[in-house]
């Protein structure tokens, strides 16, 4: 039997949706339309997926890649804002579970086959369908901007994968002729991921070959925003290695405005809602998640952990996040982060700026974190991402050093002015990238730096979460599967 990491996803239809129904029981409408999306390859092989397409590379007419392309954007939004992002945001404080699964999440009781649908939604449903896309786009001769379009997709799949299991298949990943795929260590995959960002960055600098219209979803083939988001994925990356000199001058590239933001669209139809919104306003599951005290706290002005001061007002952003039921605190389905047709984060403008603030404080020192972060707060003070705010609900003034001096409004408890505002920075991430995974990547990346770090404690136990897990199905069916296999609570190498 083939390792999980290389089945294509369209191989099988009935066992993909029996499986979710098993697993996690989500989502599957929209998994179906990646499957609709690729419907053509299922009468093909998998060693001749096309024939007799037109070589035109600005041919706008439909052809396979255009299918595939579509079906691993929807796949990559599925593994990125999913169930993937939502259970990191558990093991990173930012949700309590209080029912069932979810409870036991919390509660950090997981077991392997818990991650069998996760693993699968990034190996299958990003990964395979990325590759399979570049590799259709290549037959079909369509043009350097398609092919670095679906190199970026893949190495933001390759890149979150490492980022939560560790030490994962790379070069022999998804293909169908290796039955047991090697696993590679996770530092290399890393390099590996920054090479292949290079490479889509030459290829969408050629400026021909778009893909056809309406075939890519997130920028329909602008190369520019494509060639943005690639650099901000570089400076992500080279953040979770904490290089950080590397990760600013790869932001310094990276999203310059908010409508270059790598956005998961989703609208009013069933099967295109978000996946936030299906999972609290439609699935029975609502009731089994709640935003933690915590985390809602922050934003919240009757909270003793509010986060505002003389010169931030948060009420805007707290409701465009949350609102509270009868259950808690829970996302906003109405009109914010969790409406039907809220876009979903995958890379962004705000992202880039909090690297360039952090990573400009680390590599080059106080003045120049402050000026990237008094950036980012002059985008807050305008709206920023915030769709629903009331203008008199906001407020982001700039900083000046003696807020972080001691006594200051940033520095009450009177640590080194460094101290205070990289602890400023690590908690604005925090809040600002609510809901993703990387909120867990830095959580872990930080927990040395105990003065600093964003202070969220373990559910129970004294150790906080470390890793997603290698998934029962993975461990079954591939003999190259790490031995000893790691446990939840076992620092990835980039974290030790």
């Amino acid at each position: 039997m083939k390792a999980l990491s290389q089945i294509f996803v369209a191989n099988t239809n009935e066992g993909k949706a029996t499986s979710y129904k098993k697993t996690h029981n989500k989502y599957l409408l929209m998994k179906s339309f990646i499957l609709l999306s690729l419907i053509l390859i299922l009468t093909q092989s998998c060693s001749k997926l096309v024939e007799d397409l037109n070589n035109d590379p600005n041919n706008q007419t439909q052809s396979a890649y255009q299918n595939i392309l579509t079906g691993a954007e929807v796949g990559n939004m599925l593994f990125q804002t999913g169930e993937n992002a939502r259970r990191a945001s558990i093991f990173a404080g930012q949700y309590t579970g209080i029912d069932r699964q979810h409870l036991g999440f919390s509660q950090y009781s997981v077991t392997t086959s818990d991650f069998d649908g996760l693993w699968n939604d990034g190996f299958n449903d990003a990964l395979r369908n990325a590759i399979v896309a570049e590799q259709t786009a290549q037959d079909d001769n369509a043009g350097a901007i398609t092919i670095g379009i679906t190199q970026v997709l893949q190495a933001q799949t390759f890149g979150t994968l490492a980022s939560l299991y560790g030490d994962i298949p790379y070069d022999e990943a998804v293909n169908v002729e290796i039955q047991n795929p090697m696993f590679e260590n996770q530092s290399q995959v890393y390099s590996k991921v920054q090479t292949l960002l290079d490479s889509a960055i030459s290829n969408l600098q050629q400026g021909s070959g778009r893909p056809a219209t309406g075939s890519d979803i997130y920028f329909d083939g602008n190369a520019q925003a494509w060639i943005e988001c690639a650099y901000t994925l570089k400076a992500r990356f080279y953040m979770h290695i904490k290089d950080y000199g590397s990760a600013y001058a790869a932001a310094q590239n990276g999203i310059s405005s908010l409508n270059n933001s790598m956005l998961g669209p989703h609208g009013t139809a069933a099967e295109d809602s978000n996946l936030n919104y299906q999972f609290f306003a439609i699935e029975v599951r609502q009731s089994d998640l709640v935003v933690s005290d915590f985390m809602a706290g922050l934003t919240d002005p009757a909270s003793s952990t509010y986060r505002g001061n003389s010169k931030t007002n948060e009420l805007g952003r707290h409701h465009f996040y949350f609102t509270t039921n009868a259950l808690g605190v829970q996302p906003n389905i109405t009109n914010g982060y969790a409406a039907q047709s809220a876009s979903a984060d995958l890379v962004t403008y705000q992202e880039n700026l909090l690297i360039l603030a952090e990573a400009g404080f680390r590599t080059n020192g106080f003045n120049n974190g402050l000026s990237h972060l008094n950036n980012f707060r002059a985008f807050m003070a305008s709206g920023g991402y915030l769709t629903n705010a009331n203008t008199s609900d906001i407020l982001y003034d700039a900083y000046i050093g003696a807020d972080f001096a001691s006594g200051g409004i940033e520095n009450p408890d009177s640590i080194s002015a460094d101290n205070a505002l990289l602890r400023e920075i690590l908690q604005e991430r925090y809040v600002t990238l609510f809901g993703q995974i990387e909120v867990f990547n830095d959580t872990r990346r930080t927990e040395s730096e105990s003065i600093v770090r964003v202070p969220i404690t373990p559910n129970t136990g004294s150790t906080l979460p470390q890793r997603f897990i290698y998934p029962q199905s993975e461990i079954d069916r591939n003999s190259n599967i790490p031995n000893p296999i790691p446990d939840f609570f076992e620092k990835t190498p980039i974290n030790q």
